[in-house]
Protein backbone atom coordinates (compact mmCIF):
# COMPACT_ATOMS: atom_id res chain seq x y z
CA UNK A 1 0.00 0.00 0.00
CA UNK A 2 1.31 3.44 -0.94
CA UNK A 3 1.90 5.91 1.89
CA UNK A 4 0.46 9.22 0.68
CA UNK A 5 1.72 12.34 2.45
CA UNK A 6 0.15 15.76 2.02
CA UNK A 7 2.45 18.56 3.18
CA UNK A 8 0.00 21.44 3.60
CA UNK A 9 1.79 24.78 3.76
CA UNK A 10 1.42 28.50 3.88
CA UNK A 11 3.43 30.26 1.12
CA UNK A 12 7.09 31.31 1.36
CA UNK A 13 7.73 28.62 3.92
CA UNK A 14 10.42 26.09 2.89
CA UNK A 15 7.81 23.90 1.23
CA UNK A 16 9.92 23.55 -1.92
CA UNK A 17 13.02 22.78 0.15
CA UNK A 18 11.07 20.01 1.85
CA UNK A 19 9.97 18.69 -1.53
CA UNK A 20 13.64 18.63 -2.60
CA UNK A 21 14.49 16.88 0.67
CA UNK A 22 11.90 14.13 0.21
CA UNK A 23 12.84 13.55 -3.44
CA UNK A 24 16.27 12.42 -2.18
CA UNK A 25 14.66 9.29 -0.74
CA UNK A 26 14.82 6.22 -2.96
CA UNK A 27 11.34 5.12 -1.85
CA UNK A 28 9.54 8.41 -2.58
CA UNK A 29 7.95 10.24 -5.52
CA UNK A 30 7.32 13.97 -5.04
CA UNK A 31 4.60 16.06 -6.69
CA UNK A 32 4.64 19.85 -6.82
CA UNK A 33 1.34 21.62 -5.97
CA UNK A 34 -1.06 19.49 -8.03
CA UNK A 35 -4.07 21.68 -7.07
CA UNK A 36 -2.53 25.02 -8.12
CA UNK A 37 -4.49 25.35 -11.38
CA UNK A 38 -7.71 24.44 -9.56
CA UNK A 39 -7.05 27.23 -7.08
CA UNK A 40 -6.34 29.79 -9.81
CA UNK A 41 -9.46 28.83 -11.75
CA UNK A 42 -11.72 29.09 -8.70
CA UNK A 43 -10.28 32.31 -7.26
CA UNK A 44 -9.15 34.16 -10.38
CA UNK A 45 -6.08 35.37 -8.48
CA UNK A 46 -3.47 37.00 -10.71
CA UNK A 47 -0.34 35.11 -9.68
CA UNK A 48 2.96 35.33 -11.57
CA UNK A 49 2.79 32.80 -14.41
CA UNK A 50 -0.91 32.06 -13.81
CA UNK A 51 -1.68 31.46 -17.50
CA UNK A 52 1.17 28.96 -17.71
CA UNK A 53 -0.10 27.07 -14.66
CA UNK A 54 -3.63 26.89 -16.04
CA UNK A 55 -2.30 25.56 -19.33
CA UNK A 56 -0.04 22.97 -17.71
CA UNK A 57 -2.32 21.39 -15.09
CA UNK A 58 -5.79 19.90 -14.82
CA UNK A 59 -7.83 22.73 -13.29
CA UNK A 60 -10.68 20.56 -11.98
CA UNK A 61 -9.67 19.84 -8.40
CA UNK A 62 -12.01 16.87 -8.03
CA UNK A 63 -10.34 15.19 -11.01
CA UNK A 64 -6.90 15.91 -9.55
CA UNK A 65 -7.91 14.24 -6.28
CA UNK A 66 -9.34 11.16 -8.01
CA UNK A 67 -6.84 10.71 -10.82
CA UNK A 68 -3.62 11.95 -9.25
CA UNK A 69 -3.70 12.18 -5.48
CA UNK A 70 -5.63 8.92 -5.10
CA UNK A 71 -4.21 7.34 -8.25
CA UNK A 72 -1.63 4.59 -8.60
CA UNK A 73 2.04 5.27 -7.85
CA UNK A 74 5.10 3.13 -8.45
CA UNK A 75 6.93 4.01 -5.23
CA UNK A 76 6.05 3.03 -1.64
CA UNK A 77 5.77 6.73 -0.67
CA UNK A 78 4.36 9.72 -2.54
CA UNK A 79 4.87 13.21 -1.15
CA UNK A 80 2.49 15.93 -2.32
CA UNK A 81 3.70 19.47 -1.74
CA UNK A 82 0.45 21.37 -1.23
CA UNK A 83 -0.62 24.93 -0.47
CA UNK A 84 -3.39 24.79 2.12
CA UNK A 85 -5.37 27.53 0.34
CA UNK A 86 -5.63 25.27 -2.73
CA UNK A 87 -8.30 23.27 -0.89
CA UNK A 88 -10.87 25.91 -1.80
CA UNK A 89 -14.25 24.45 -2.86
CA UNK A 90 -13.06 20.85 -2.53
CA UNK A 91 -14.67 17.97 -0.66
CA UNK A 92 -12.06 17.23 1.99
CA UNK A 93 -13.13 13.68 2.74
CA UNK A 94 -10.12 12.45 0.73
CA UNK A 95 -7.85 13.64 3.56
CA UNK A 96 -8.72 10.51 5.51
CA UNK A 97 -6.61 8.41 3.13
CA UNK A 98 -3.49 10.54 3.61
CA UNK A 99 -1.00 11.48 6.30
CA UNK A 100 -1.45 15.22 6.58
CA UNK A 101 1.46 17.37 7.74
CA UNK A 102 1.10 21.10 8.38
CA UNK A 103 3.95 23.48 7.57
CA UNK A 104 3.93 26.95 9.07
CA UNK A 105 6.13 29.99 9.63
CA UNK A 106 6.19 33.16 11.70
CA UNK A 107 3.51 35.30 9.97
CA UNK A 108 5.55 38.47 9.81
CA UNK A 109 8.41 36.70 8.04
CA UNK A 110 6.01 34.92 5.70
CA UNK A 111 4.10 38.09 4.80
CA UNK A 112 7.23 40.17 4.30
CA UNK A 113 8.34 37.64 1.68
CA UNK A 114 4.90 37.08 0.15
CA UNK A 115 4.21 40.77 -0.45
CA UNK A 116 7.04 40.90 -2.98
CA UNK A 117 5.14 38.56 -5.32
CA UNK A 118 1.59 39.37 -4.23
CA UNK A 119 1.44 43.05 -3.21
CA UNK A 120 -2.27 42.86 -2.36
CA UNK A 121 -1.98 39.71 -0.22
CA UNK A 122 -4.87 39.01 2.16
CA UNK A 123 -5.41 36.46 4.92
CA UNK A 124 -6.90 34.18 2.25
CA UNK A 125 -3.55 34.16 0.45
CA UNK A 126 -1.76 32.79 3.52
CA UNK A 127 -3.72 29.54 3.83
CA UNK A 128 -3.53 29.83 7.61
CA UNK A 129 -7.29 29.48 7.98
CA UNK A 130 -7.17 26.18 6.08
CA UNK A 131 -4.18 24.99 8.11
CA UNK A 132 -6.15 25.47 11.32
CA UNK A 133 -9.17 23.77 9.77
CA UNK A 134 -7.03 20.73 8.90
CA UNK A 135 -5.61 20.81 12.44
CA UNK A 136 -9.12 20.69 13.88
CA UNK A 137 -10.10 17.94 11.44
CA UNK A 138 -7.17 15.81 12.62
CA UNK A 139 -8.06 16.44 16.27
CA UNK A 140 -11.73 15.61 15.67
CA UNK A 141 -10.60 12.32 14.12
CA UNK A 142 -8.80 11.50 17.38
CA UNK A 143 -5.31 11.80 15.94
CA UNK A 144 -2.30 13.89 16.94
CA UNK A 145 -1.57 16.75 14.51
CA UNK A 146 1.85 16.87 12.88
CA UNK A 147 3.07 20.45 12.51
CA UNK A 148 6.46 21.61 11.23
CA UNK A 149 7.63 25.18 11.88
CA UNK A 150 10.21 26.31 9.34
CA UNK A 151 12.27 28.14 11.98
CA UNK A 152 12.63 25.01 14.09
CA UNK A 153 13.38 22.98 10.96
CA UNK A 154 16.27 25.28 10.05
CA UNK A 155 17.63 25.18 13.59
CA UNK A 156 17.94 21.38 13.61
CA UNK A 157 16.97 19.76 10.29
CA UNK A 158 18.04 16.26 11.26
CA UNK A 159 16.08 16.23 14.51
CA UNK A 160 12.89 17.58 12.94
CA UNK A 161 13.07 15.35 9.87
CA UNK A 162 13.89 12.30 11.97
CA UNK A 163 10.83 12.88 14.11
CA UNK A 164 8.70 13.57 11.06
CA UNK A 165 9.79 10.27 9.52
CA UNK A 166 9.11 8.48 12.81
CA UNK A 167 5.58 9.87 12.80
CA UNK A 168 5.19 8.56 9.24
CA UNK A 169 6.54 5.16 10.40
CA UNK A 170 9.44 5.51 7.99
CA UNK A 171 13.19 5.23 8.60
CA UNK A 172 15.04 8.52 8.48
CA UNK A 173 17.32 8.83 5.45
CA UNK A 174 20.35 11.11 5.84
CA UNK A 175 20.09 11.89 2.12
CA UNK A 176 17.13 14.12 3.04
CA UNK A 177 19.51 16.71 4.50
CA UNK A 178 21.05 17.78 1.17
CA UNK A 179 20.26 17.95 -2.53
CA UNK A 180 22.01 19.13 -5.69
CA UNK A 181 21.63 22.77 -6.68
CA UNK A 182 19.57 23.68 -9.73
CA UNK A 183 16.11 22.95 -11.16
CA UNK A 184 14.43 19.62 -10.47
CA UNK A 185 12.30 17.61 -12.93
CA UNK A 186 9.33 17.81 -10.54
CA UNK A 187 9.33 21.64 -10.36
CA UNK A 188 6.06 23.20 -11.48
CA UNK A 189 5.98 25.62 -14.43
CA UNK A 190 5.71 28.44 -11.87
CA UNK A 191 9.20 27.69 -10.54
CA UNK A 192 10.95 30.54 -12.44
CA UNK A 193 8.78 33.03 -10.57
CA UNK A 194 9.20 31.57 -7.07
CA UNK A 195 12.12 29.12 -6.73
CA UNK A 196 15.31 31.08 -7.41
CA UNK A 197 16.68 30.88 -3.87
CA UNK A 198 15.80 27.24 -3.22
CA UNK A 199 17.23 26.20 -6.60
CA UNK A 200 20.51 27.78 -5.53
CA UNK A 201 20.49 25.89 -2.22
CA UNK A 202 22.00 22.52 -1.42
CA UNK A 203 20.39 21.92 1.96
CA UNK A 204 18.63 23.43 4.97
CA UNK A 205 20.97 26.34 5.61
CA UNK A 206 19.74 29.11 7.89
CA UNK A 207 19.67 32.37 5.95
CA UNK A 208 20.46 35.79 7.29
CA UNK A 209 17.19 37.40 8.29
CA UNK A 210 16.53 40.76 6.68
CA UNK A 211 14.00 42.82 8.58
CA UNK A 212 11.38 44.09 6.16
CA UNK A 213 8.48 46.33 7.01
CA UNK A 214 5.10 45.20 5.83
CA UNK A 215 3.50 47.46 3.27
CA UNK A 216 0.38 49.44 4.31
CA UNK A 217 -1.71 47.08 2.18
CA UNK A 218 -0.38 43.90 3.83
CA UNK A 219 0.27 45.07 7.42
CA UNK A 220 -3.37 44.53 8.58
CA UNK A 221 -3.12 40.87 7.58
CA UNK A 222 -0.60 40.25 10.35
CA UNK A 223 -3.19 40.85 13.07
CA UNK A 224 -5.46 38.25 11.47
CA UNK A 225 -2.63 35.77 10.93
CA UNK A 226 -1.07 35.77 14.40
CA UNK A 227 -3.86 33.97 16.31
CA UNK A 228 -4.05 31.30 13.60
CA UNK A 229 -0.30 30.74 13.81
CA UNK A 230 -0.51 30.57 17.62
CA UNK A 231 -3.19 27.88 17.27
CA UNK A 232 -0.71 25.72 15.34
CA UNK A 233 2.40 26.31 17.46
CA UNK A 234 1.69 23.91 20.38
CA UNK A 235 1.80 20.99 17.97
CA UNK A 236 5.12 21.86 16.31
CA UNK A 237 7.81 19.19 16.20
CA UNK A 238 10.64 20.35 18.45
CA UNK A 239 8.63 23.25 19.85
Amino acid sequence: MTLRINMWSSPRNLSTALMYSWRQRHDTTVVDEPLYAHYLRVTGRNHPGASEVLAAQINDGSRVVTEQLCGDWDTPVVFFKQMAKHLIELDRSFLAGFRNVLLTRDPHDMLSSLQRQIPDATIEDTGLTELVEILDWVLDAGDEPIVVDSTLLLQDPQAVLSELCRRMELPFDHAMLAWPAGPKPEDGVWAPYWYDSVRASIGFTAQRQVARELTPAVAPVLEQALPLYERLRPWCIGG
